[in-house]
């Protein structure tokens, strides 16, 4: 269970992470239970293996969605998943390169925002499969107030070119909420 203060409310919070570099699960386990300190985390994905999009001379990818309530406000998350992404050995050397850690702020409850470094919801969110599959697999109503479409909405709109994605691991490989 997640260490949140309890002071204020709590916003229901969609996380992806990816690892492509090392020990990949083992990249996913920690980001999970880093940000379980500060999240209250009710739900965490199977795990979806992916080939790299953009920059694709590089591994195959792990991927996860977490879901959860935090009373952090999206900046505040967005800087301290900056935190863990360092901690796991994350350098950004270029855009879409190889990574041990990347955790992307999907969804901020009802909240579209675009400023200089933080945009909800996540702007490439349902161009992803490897989004879509675990969003689908555990919060299939969430609602994008952007579109006003749910996650299994976005999935029946999807390119058919979206890459493909498959289950690697259960959600029990990276995550026991007990």
């Amino acid at each position: 269970m997640a260490a949140c203060s309890g002071l204020g409310t709590l916003t229901p919070v969609a996380l992806g992470m990816g690892s492509n570099v090392g020990d990949r699960l083992a990249h996913l386990r920690r980001g999970v239970e880093a940000v379980a300190r500060w999240i209250h985390v009710d739900a965490v994905s199977s795990v979806y293996e992916s080939r790299a999009v953009g920059y694709r001379d590089q591994p195959d990818f792990l991927n996860l969605v977490v879901i959860g309530r935090t009373d952090l406000g999206p900046t505040e998350l967005l800087a301290r998943t900056r935190m863990v992404e360092a901690e796991e050995g994350r350098r950004r050397s270029f855009r879409n390169a190889p990574r041990t850690l990347d955790i992307d702020l999907l969804l901020f409850g009802d909240r579209v925002e675009s400023g200089n470094d933080l945009h909800i919801p996540h702007p490439r969110w349902a161009e992803r499969s490897f989004v879509l599959a675990p969003l689908c697999e555990i919060a299939p109503t969430w609602m994008d107030p952007a579109s006003g479409l749910t996650v299994v909405e976005q999935w029946h709109r999807r390119e058919p070119v979206l890459e493909p994605v498959r289950v690697v691991a259960p959600p029990g490989a990276v995550w026991s909420a007990g």
